[in-house]
């Protein structure tokens, strides 16, 4: 027994974690006369889902490249502001770095809902509202307590010697994080890409709330407004298979680049 219930719990967690997946897979893959069936195979295979998905009347090749280009332009971002403040927490000495680094964090506690009302006040005045700007923007402020603090505990693991032998080399301050910490801190600035660029990926409602245009709205909104033949019954195998691939990417990216993940979480764990 003592074998045999760690395999068993394990196996156990994956199906809890994989069976929505699995369901979802499979209600994209029925014929649409079929979607509230509740065998665990379709029988038969159908792709009218996936089809429908990618009827021009839905706009959804747009919805992704909306969603590629937020995602991608809010990672860029918050890589950019968040390595070089992170390593200002982590690396220089000043006073309060300790209480600006709880109150990054505390900011991340706050749920996003309670953002929108003053945020859509705020982008109507500026006339922000139906832009790019006005969904990175908030994600860029809901990512980048994630990226600081996972940073900053990467960069507090590197050897201040290797700063120090750099410097008495020649090289400046900057020339010393340029050449030799940013290389070295690759893997945890890349498991901090691969963490923001699925969080902004997934972001729903800042994206519904300031987009109401359906040329600017992301994959996460279409979705939720898929309309069936009539415009008022539930396409529930279109926004299955819907789900399927704006899913899909994200699972093949976390499986190539695991390797990097791993090592990006656990560096500096070991001494």
């Amino acid at each position: 027994m003592r074998r045999v219930l760690p395999y068993a719990g394990v196996a156990g967690v994956l199906v809890f974690c994989l069976a929505p997946f699995y369901w979802m897979v499979v209600s994209a893959f029925r014929r649409p006369s079929d979607q509230f069936e509740s065998d665990l195979w379709p029988s038969p295979w159908s792709t009218e889902n996936l089809e429908a998905v990618f009827a021009p009347s839905n706009g959804f090749v747009r919805s992704l490249a909306n969603s590629v280009l937020v995602a991608g332009a809010t990672t860029a971002l918050t890589l950019l502001i968040g390595v070089f403040t992170a390593y200002t927490l982590a690396r220089l000495d000043f006073r309060g770095k300790n209480a600006v680094l709880g109150i990054i964090i505390a900011t991340s506690m706050f749920p996003g809902i309670s953002q929108v009302v003053p945020l859509l006040k705020l982008f109507i005045d500026i006339e922000w509202i139906n832009t790019y700007q006005a969904m990175i923007v908030p994600s860029l402020g809901f990512a980048l307590p994630l990226a600081v603090w996972n940073l900053t505990v990467f960069f507090r693991q590197l050897p201040f010697e290797l700063e120090q032998a750099a410097m008495i080399d020649g090289c400046s301050r900057g020339q010393a994080f340029r050449k030799i910490i940013v290389p070295l801190a690759a893997p945890g600035v890349f498991t901090t890409a691969i963490l923001v660029f699925i969080m902004a990926w997934n972001e729903f409602i800042i994206a519904f709330s300031m987009v109401n245009e359906k040329e600017m709205q992301t994959a996460t909104v279409a979705i939720a407004k898929f309309t069936g033949i009539s415009g008022f019954d539930q396409p529930f195998g279109t926004q299955m298979a819907a789900g399927v691939v704006v899913t899909v990417p994200l699972v093949v990216m976390v499986l190539v680049f695991q390797r990097r993940i791993v090592a990006g979480l656990t560096a500096g764990g070991v001494k």
